[in-house]
């Protein structure tokens, strides 16, 4: 063992054993052991990932050899109060360690914190809009009025847009009681995790109930209360992407007879890092936000610690401490970077002398302020807390002079704690970016050399992510991964692999019975339970010895999956159509003649699948309207990236998805998409307020602007916008929206 490591574990029993948390790193430990003995992919993150016992205990999946741990990040004497372990299990799984834990410890032993949910503008709107009698589509009319997009124009702007009067007293009167709501509290709801182990029955300590959920306790209090009272808690988590991998892993044992786990997933490698580096990220854990895909192929990544930066620095601390750019400058040679002295290189040479981490900060403390390390985490606290009720004044003058003590200039020190205070309430803890930087790699090398397991895997974890199932069945196809459409007599409720003859080639994806909407998993699998007895000979055959009711009958009919049973939409509707109960009197009836029914247009068939599964494997919408398009002088998303930047360009496409992060300061960022692929828009706050109507309602956008090429990545920064959606029809195309 490396004797820095065997140091750091001696030191964090010696503080587990004089604060007594010992039994809380057992039960931790037992809850982790279960997961995995059940095959439930799990880690623990957070700043416990800053514990070299929390790795051997297998809690963490962060190697005390490759980072710098500081365990008073996670729990030390000052403090005085109880650790805080995060573990993410598999989202579709976690109920099982819910339940165990529950089974282990009793009822009255074990119970989830609650999680109180207050007034935001939209749940009060609606509220007080039903209270006051409206009818549901003016309740759902003026909830649409408030909103992430709303920006800070006047509500009396927006209820005129969307056909109110402002000054009519019943809307004067939502409004006015709306307002009033605002921060007071709704209801109680579960905490997503949080869960209450102790010795004695909890409600000797703390006010339980029973859940709505079967087989689960909650307590009547929340985080912070419990937190006040001392109480250990755990975090239980759901993450979608351990779900996604897992799945993919077991595809890969299946159908490609290669046993991966997390662990064994070959390290390091050169076409993983230059598929990141090239922003080829649709799917992935953490990089595959529109921020990240503007990053990545400025800061091409090259090894795991880069990954580790990446995934802390487009955060709101860095991007608001204005620490990308330096960071970018230096780490493209065009900025040199320099130390103070060799201490603080120690500290700052993997972050290029960018301070992006807690942990930094409390180590420039310890070693240039003398600070131990409980009083750094103090400082850390206050950073966290400072713009609420924090006391960061009582350190200023602490770091300051013990900063001069220690042969520091005192334009230095002032320095470092300017950086300090701005750091504050925004530091990203290196731990928690090193944990999901794991889960980071392994999505990435699953993408780029397991494309369709990986794709398959994405399919069966929805939702997740950013991006819609059209979306990543599209990013597939232009990998060269053949998409297959959902069929009766081969698909399972989940999407699966079927292999090509020549074994080097990533297989197909059917999609499975998952993807119609509105069909219940109970009907597939009856579906799929009489396919197993035998093959379905006809619709009829189908129809009843799967017990299809005539919705569920219709549903299968519109979303194109009876083909080889009946041929194409307009038979299979007629097929359906002419299912009826037998009645006895008409028991020796003629069989119906034959009907010719002509086959749907290539429009009609689009609009069903949009409508039935929400994606096409057939044209894209875009390049049906290509002749429409070309008049109207617009390029498609291969043609505008061959502009130089600063050319003025029109570009028209589907809008898939809007985002306007809080660091945008009002700035929205839409993403197009055509038959060749995206066009990211940039639309800037006040362009935004004086065409809300078009940014917001849009399903077909026709963007003028001025591109922007920097490092590869591109953009179209927005003069005008007009609203095509007119074009579509009744294409039923959805967006993805974020706060």
């Amino acid at each position: 063992m490396v004797e820095r490591v065997r140091a750091q574990i001696e030191h964090e029993l010696r503080l587990i054993r004089e604060l007594e948390y010992e039994a809380y790193f057992l039960t931790v430990h037992d809850i982790v052991r279960f997961a995995r003995s059940r095959g439930i992919l799990c880690q623990g993150r957070g700043s416990a990932a800053n514990s070299a016992v929390c790795f051997v205990l297998g809690v963490t999946e962060v190697d005390p050899t490759r980072m710098e741990m500081l365990m008073e990040r996670f729990i030390s004497k000052e403090r005085n109060e109880p650790p805080d372990i995060d573990i993410d299990f598999e989202h579709e799984r976690r109920e099982e360690v819910l339940q165990y834990v529950y089974q282990r410890y009793g009822r009255e032993r074990a119970a989830l914190a609650a999680t109180v949910i207050s007034y935001r503008g939209k749940s009060a709107i609606r509220d007080v809009a039903k209270a006051l009698g409206l009818p549901p589509d003016q309740v759902n009319a003026l909830a649409g009025c408030v909103g992430w997009w709303a920006g800070n124009s006047p509500i009396e702007d927006r209820l005129r847009d969307a056909g109110f009067d402002p000054d009519a007293q019943i809307i004067r009167r939502v409004v006015g009681l709306a307002r009033e709501l605002i921060d007071h509290p709704r209801h109680l709801s579960q905490h997503v995790g949080g869960f209450v182990i102790s010795d004695a029955p909890l409600w000797t300590l703390v006010p339980v109930e029973n859940a709505a959920m079967a087989d689960r306790t909650i307590i009547q209090w929340d985080k912070d209360d419990l937190d006040s009272l001392g109480l250990l808690k755990v975090d239980c988590l759901a993450l979608g992407m351990l779900t996604c991998i897992q799945k993919a892993l077991n595809l890969i044992r299946k159908h490609r007879g290669r046993d991966l786990s997390p662990a064994t997933i070959p390290a390091e490698d050169p076409a993983t890092y230059a598929m990141i580096s090239r922003a080829d990220t649709f799917g992935v854990f953490q990089i595959e936000s529109r921020a990240q895909q503007s990053f990545l192929p400025r800061m091409k990544p090259q090894c795991f610690y880069d990954l580790v930066i990446e995934v802390a620095i487009i955060r709101p601390g860095p991007i608001q401490g204005g620490m990308i750019h330096p960071f970018l400058q230096r780490r493209q040679g065009k900025e040199p970077i320099t130390y103070e002295n060799e201490a603080m290189r120690g500290i700052f040479e993997r972050t290029l002398g960018v301070p992006l981490f807690q942990e930094q900060v409390m180590r420039v403390a310890i070693v240039a302020a003398g600070y131990d390390a409980g009083e750094a985490d103090q400082l850390r606290r206050s950073m966290a807390a400072w713009k609420r009720a924090g006391n960061m004044e009582v350190h200023r003058t602490k770091i300051i002079e013990g900063m001069l003590r220690n042969g520091y200039t005192e334009a230095f020190a002032i320095r470092c704690w300017d950086q300090i205070v701005g750091f504050s309430g925004y530091g990203f803890p290196e731990s928690h970016a090193v944990s999901f930087a794991l889960l980071t790699y392994a999505s990435c090398w699953l993408k780029c050399h397991e494309h369709a397991a990986f794709t398959c895997a994405l399919l069966n974890s929805q939702p997740l992510g950013f991006y819609t199932t059209s979306q990543l069945t599209q990013d597939a196809r232009r990998h060269g991964i053949e998409i297959r459409p959902v069929d009766v007599t081969v698909s399972d409720w989940d999407s699966s692999l079927e292999a090509w003859p020549d074994a080097d080639k990533q297989p197909a994806i059917r999609l499975g019975l998952r993807e119609v909407r509105g069909l219940s998993e109970d009907a597939v699998a009856r579906v799929v339970a009489a396919r197993a007895e035998k093959p379905f000979r006809d619709v009829v055959d189908l129809c009843k010895r799967a017990v299809l009711t005539k919705r569920e009958q219709t549903l299968l009919a519109e979303a194109g999956t009876l083909k080889h049973l009946a041929g194409h939409r307009n038979d299979a509707r007629w097929a359906v159509a002419g299912i009826e109960v037998q009645r006895p009197l008409f028991a020796e009836s003629p069989d119906e003649d034959e009907v010719a029914l002509p086959a749907p247009s290539v429009a009609e068939d689009l609009q069903a699948d949009y409508a039935s599964t929400g994606l096409t494997l057939g044209v894209h919408p875009m390049s049906l309207l290509r002749d429409r398009l070309r008049r109207e002088r617009c390029l498609d998303s291969e043609q505008v990236m061959r502009k130089r930047s600063g050319a003025r360009v029109r570009v028209a496409g589907l809008v898939v998805l809007r985002q306007r992060p809080a660091t945008a300061k009002g700035t929205t960022f839409v993403t197009l998409e055509d038959e060749k692929g995206n066009v990211q828009i940039i639309v800037w706050p006040a362009l935004g307020e004086r065409q809300r109507k078009e940014l917001v309602g849009s399903r077909l956008l026709v963007v003028d602007g001025r591109w922007d090429c920097v490092d590869g990545v591109g953009n179209l920064i927005a003069d005008r916008l007009r609203d095509m959606s007119g074009w579509l029809g009744e294409l039923d195309t959805r967006s993805r929206d974020f706060h």
